[in-house]
């Protein structure tokens, strides 16, 4: 058990530091694949019912953790298991991809190219970008960047510490399926509530680690606490709420407010008021808040399992 902690402890950090230097492929990506058979399969189950939404998210994200903690087993010799460790731990993390979408959008605001930046926005969000202006459009980014390190990164490493590889996948499987049929649509307002749920328990734990650390890594860890505290539960989402939050208060800047989301206008309730509007460098920061979180992230969740691991060892010996 020992070498199995130990493992995980090498192999995430083998697959984090994969992330940093490789980030996800434009073509051929573990997570497009698990995409296009939650797809087709959806295709065959889709009805308007909660029921058929619900068998649809326990066959995609069960049977994805299933065959992981399948093809765990196999493996006995302990390189073969740090291997499948980090190649899983790239696959589910996006951050270097996150901040690159984000550096992207924030390169064509600074050159005055708006609708490049209109071009790019869609990659990072869901947001209708026509109407929206530079100052909106860097709002609309930070937003982005401070859920997706939570959705991106802290959350799959929560659930890898917990679970191993089959927590990595079933994590990753679970945010796919909300961004996919999660949504209030139509289409998925019945068939899509299990996905939509199944995420907010998912992101839980991971969602409060991010703000936790974004106060200690953010240039104002005062800003960051009260904007947490004071605003962190307004919010329509129970985990994007804290961590947009804790990112307003940290970067000293106001969130929240009115947008166009899949073709309806929402009324969100302004983040840290006290704060400035968004401006375009404000991009390059959180990014690199999102950057230290990130690595916050790995080191609290990799000690927390080789902790918890050396207690339960002292335990049995007693």
């Amino acid at each position: 058990m020992r070498g199995e902690h130990a493992g995980y402890a090498c192999g995430a950090a083998l697959g984090f530091l994969g992330d940093l230097l490789a980030a996800d492929p434009r073509r051929g990506h573990p997570v497009a694949a698990f995409g296009r058979a939650a797809g087709a399969l959806e295709r065959r189950l889709w009805r308007d019912h909660r029921g058929y939404g619900a068998a649809h998210a326990v066959l995609c994200a069960g049977g994805a953790a299933a065959a992981a903690a399948l093809l765990q087993r196999t493996l006995r010799n302990p390189p073969a298991r740090i291997a499948l460790t980090a190649a899983t731990a790239w696959a589910v993390l996006g951050g270097t991809s996150l901040g690159r979408e984000a550096r992207a959008v924030g390169g064509a605001l600074t050159a005055g190219d708006l609708d490049a930046a209109r071009e790019r926005l869609p990659h990072l969000c869901g947001r209708d970008p026509q109407a929206l202006d530079g100052p909106q459009m860097a709002r609309a980014v930070v937003e982005s960047v401070a859920e997706n390190t939570s959705d991106a990164v802290v959350g799959a490493l929560v659930w890898g510490a917990l679970g191993g590889v089959p927590g990595l996948v079933a994590f990753r499987a679970v945010n796919t399926l909300d961004a996919m049929v999660g949504h209030k649509s139509p289409r998925y307002r019945r068939f899509g509530w299990a996905s939509a749920r199944l995420d907010d328990v998912a992101g839980w734990p991971g969602s409060r680690l991010t703000a936790a650390l974004t106060v200690l890594a953010g240039p104002d860890r005062r800003g960051a606490l009260r904007a947490w505290r004071a605003d962190g539960g307004a919010h329509p989402s129970p985990n994007a709420g804290p961590v947009e939050a804790s990112f307003a208060g940290a970067l000293g800047i106001r969130l929240g407010g009115t947008l166009a989301y899949g073709g309806r206008v929402e009324h969100r309730p302004v983040l840290n008021g006290v704060g400035r509007p968004p401006a375009v460098e404000d991009i390059v920061r959180a990014v690199r808040l999102s950057r230290r979180v990130s690595v916050l992230a790995l080191v609290t969740t990799v000690a927390g399992r080789l902790a918890c691991a050396a207690v339960r060892r002292k335990g049995r010996t007693r």
